[in-house]
C-alpha cells in the first residue's frame, strides 16, 4: 500500500463530554453483546438440532455467523475508542485491514440474503423438487460463492483506495474506517475510486436486491395460487422474516453507498452506520426467532435440555 506523509488517522469522538462518551459506550456494548449472544444461539441451535438440518436453516446459520464476524470487525475498536480519553488513533495498515474485513463481510452478507431469497423461491414454487435442487453441494457452493465474491471485491477496492496519498487532513469523522469517509481524506483526484466504489455497491447491493425482488414476485404469484388461507399464511410466514431483514440491511447500505460522494454527509453516515453495524446484527436473530415457529420450538427444546 503506497502512501505519503500520514501513517495514522485520528477518530473524531462522538462527544467532547466524557459522560456522553461513557453513555454511548454502554449502549454500544449492550447492543454488541446481545447481538453476539443472539447470533451465536442461532448458529448453535442450527448446528445441534437435527430438525433444522435443511437448506433454509443452513443459510440462516451462515447468516448469523457472518453477522458475528461483521459486527466484530467494527465494534471492539469502536468500544475501545469510546473509552479512550485521548484522540483515538489507527494506523494506515490497521485502517486498511478494518475496511477490508468490513467490505468483505458486508458484501458476503448482502449476497447471502439474495441466495436465501432464491432458496425460498425454490421451496415455494418447486416444493417437490426442493431437496433435489437445493442439495448439500449446491448450498455449500452458494455460501462459498458469497464469501468469495465479497473477498475479491473487497480486496480490490481496499488496495485501490490505500494506494492514494493521504497528506491533508487525517481526522476520520466516523467511528470506523468506512470507504466514503476515507476517500474524502485523500489529497488527489478520487473520481476513479468513487466510480469503482459505485460499481462494487451495484454488484453487492443493486443486483442482489433485483434478484430478491424477482424471486418474491414469483413467490407472491405462487402464494396467491394456494387455495387454503392456512397454506397461504404458512408460505408467507417463511418469507416475511427474510423480507424484514432485507429491508433493514439494503435500506441502510443503499443510503450510504448508492449516492454520489459529493452528497455524502459524515454526520448522517455515522448515524446510519450505527444502525447497520450495531442494531441490525441484533435485530436479525430476534426477527427470525420471533417469526419462525420451528426455530422457536428448537430454542425451547434447547433451553429445556
Amino acid at each position: 500500500m503506497g502512501y505519503e506523509n500520514h501513517t495514522e488517522f485520528y477518530f473524531c469522538p462522538f462527544s467532547t463530554l466524557l459522560e456522553t462518551q461513557l453513555l454511548i459506550f454502554l449502549l454500544f456494548l449492550l447492543l454488541y453483546v446481545l447481538s453476539l449472544c443472539g447470533n451465536a444461539a442461532v448458529v448453535l441451535i442450527v448446528h445441534v438440532d437435527h430438525s433444522l438440518h435443511n437448506p433454509m436453516y443452513f443459510f440462516l446459520g451462515n447468516l448469523a455467523a457472518l453477522e458475528i464476524c461483521y459486527s466484530s470487525a467494527i465494534a471492539p475498536l469502536a468500544l475501545a475508542n469510546l473509552l479512550s480519553r485521548k484522540s483515538a488513533t489507527i494506523s494506515l495498515s490497521g485502517c486498511g485491514t478494518q475496511m477490508f474485513f468490513f467490505a468483505f463481510l458486508g458484501g458476503a452478507d448482502c449476497v447471502l440474503l439474495a441466495i436465501m431469497a432464491y432458496d425460498r423461491y425454490v421451496a415455494i414454487c418447486h416444493p417437490l423438487r426442493y431437496m433435489l435442487i437445493m442439495n448439500k453441494t449446491v448450498c455449500t457452493s452458494l455460501v462459498a460463492a458469497s464469501w468469495l465474491l465479497g473477498f475479491l471485491l473487497s480486496l480490490q477496492l481496499t488496495i485501490l483506495i490505500f494506494r492514494l496519498p493521504f497528506c491533508g487532513q487525517n481526522e476520520i469523522n466516523h467511528f470506523f474506517c468506512d470507504v466514503p469517509v476515507i476517500l474524502q481524506l485523500a489529497c488527489s483526484d478520487t473520481h476513479i475510486h468513487q466510480a469503482v466504489l459505485f460499481i462494487v455497491s451495484v454488484v453487492v447491493l443493486t443486483i442482489p436486491l433485483l434478484l430478491i425482488c424477482i424471486s418474491y414476485i414469483f413467490i407472491a404469484v405462487a402464494i396467491l395460487q394456494i387455495r387454503s388461507a392456512e397454506g397461504q399464511q404458512k408460505a408467507f410466514s417463511t418469507c416475511s422474516s427474510h423480507l424484514m431483514v432485507v429491508l433493514l440491511q439494503y435500506g441502510c447500505c443503499s443510503f450510504i453507498y448508492l449516492r454520489p460522494n459529493s452528497n455524502y454527509s459524515p454526520q448522517e453516515g455515522r448515524v446510519v452506520s450505527v444502525f447497520y453495524t450495531f442494531v441490525t446484527p441484533l435485530l436479525n436473530p430476534l426477527i427470525y426467532s420471533m417469526r419462525n415457529k420451528e426455530l422457536k420450538e428448537a430454542l425451547r427444546r434447547a433451553f429445556r435440555r
